[in-house]
């Protein structure tokens, strides 16, 4: 099974095969966490004139990106998946896939917001309050946040594609270990 600790000091790649990337789903488990990249949002960033409360002004979710979260919603019903929470960011695309997805359940949660164009010193910040919301987490239900590449790839150390969804799990020493991928 494919596996990746990741504490504050650092990541370490474990392989003992990939059986569990085969079938993610149940990787998942009744109080997991799952970290979604929004959907397809055409670009990279945001533009110049950005303002956070106001969607005109930000890179939104392609018609390609609403199916996208809809299907994903569809996915979870398909397969009686109990939501225990969902978080997003205050970014519009974050926030419309979540809904998409899960229609009514969204809570904004700003250590999930995007740090693509800020330094290192807020980047590690933000990363570490993001990790103690998901290492806090114990149901019940499935928790699934809705967040950026940047805030993925520094928790888990994968790349994940437009509404890819990244299965974690809490270990010992306040660390995330990766359990499986779903695919966009």
């Amino acid at each position: 099974m494919y596996r990746r600790h990741l504490t504050a000091a650092g990541a370490v790649l474990a392989i003992a095969g990939l059986p569990a990337l085969a079938q993610p789903w149940p990787a998942l488990g009744p109080d997991g966490i799952v970290l979604f990249r929004h959907a397809e949002a055409p670009g990279v960033g945001d533009p110049p004139d950005f303002r956070l409360g106001d969607c005109g002004t930000q890179r939104n979710l392609s018609e390609r990106g609403r199916v996208q979260a809809q299907e994903l919603g569809a996915r979870f019903r398909a397969r009686n998946i109990a939501v225990g929470q969902v978080l997003s960011s205050q970014w519009c695309r974050t926030r419309d896939t979540a809904e998409l997805a899960v229609p009514g359940r969204v809570q904004v949660a700003p250590a999930f917001n995007s740090f693509f164009n800020e330094d290192a010193a807020q980047s590690a910040r933000q990363t570490a309050a993001a990790r103690a919301v998901l290492v806090a987490w114990r149901g019940p239900g499935v928790l699934v946040v809705v967040t950026h590449q940047v805030n993925i790839t520094a928790l888990t150390g994968i790349f994940p594609a437009s509404g890819e969804g990244i299965v974690v799990r809490a270990v010992a020493g306040g660390g995330l270990e990766v359990v499986g991928r779903l695919p966009p």
